[in-house]
């Protein structure tokens, strides 16, 4: 639903609806707070899919919170990862020594968070963790451990609540499977 109560017209279906992801992001906040009890944790953003995802979750917990964003490209204009995978945004914050918690929208092949897990391995942070919203099993190429995870969902091309059709719909507060005639390969 939008602010007005209806679906956008290029959503197909509402997959996940605004208080089912809400809900789910403050279980998630619970975790990682009991996980984390007193230490600081580093949130690392990844935009710009996951900034609505991660104000909602650092809102959710008791720890403190220090937050960094990376962005990082791999998909372009498509709907499908390229698999080439580009730091378009680094860190501005050293994370060597640090409880670093990567808030991903979604992981679909794993190249991207594979990738990106990789790098920041190598700036030796304290402990390396990922919460994403969304996984797609069904595309996997790479193994990546999601240490929280919101949902697991079939292969469609999502959008809203940050997620993103060639830059549109991330103000959407669902989740929703976009219509096929809207898309462009």
């Amino acid at each position: 639903m939008t602010p007005s109560g209806t679906v956008h017209e290029a959503v197909q279906r509402v997959l996940i609806d605004s208080d089912t992801l809400q809900n789910r992001i403050r279980e998630l906040g619970r975790q990682i707070s009991a996980d984390h009890a007193g230490q600081e944790v580093t949130l690392i953003c990844i935009l710009k899919g996951s900034m609505l995802f991660t104000a909602d979750l650092m809102r959710t917990l008791d720890v403190p919170v220090v937050v960094d964003f990376m962005g990082i490209s791999s998909y372009g204009a498509s709907t499908k990862s390229s698999g080439v995978v580009k730091i378009v945004k680094d860190l501005e914050e050293r994370i060597e020594d640090r409880h670093v918690l990567v808030v991903e929208d979604i992981v679909d092949t794993g190249l991207t968070l594979n990738y990106l897990l990789n790098a920041l391995t190598l700036r030796k942070p304290a402990s390396l963790k990922v919460c994403a919203l969304l996984e797609k099993p069904a595309r996997r190429k790479v193994e990546v451990k999601i240490d929280y995870l919101g949902f697991t969902i079939d292969d469609h091309f999502v959008i809203g609540y940050g997620l993103d059709y060639n830059n549109h719909y991330r103000q959407l507060p669902y989740i929703g499977i976009i219509r096929p005639e809207m898309v462009s390969e």
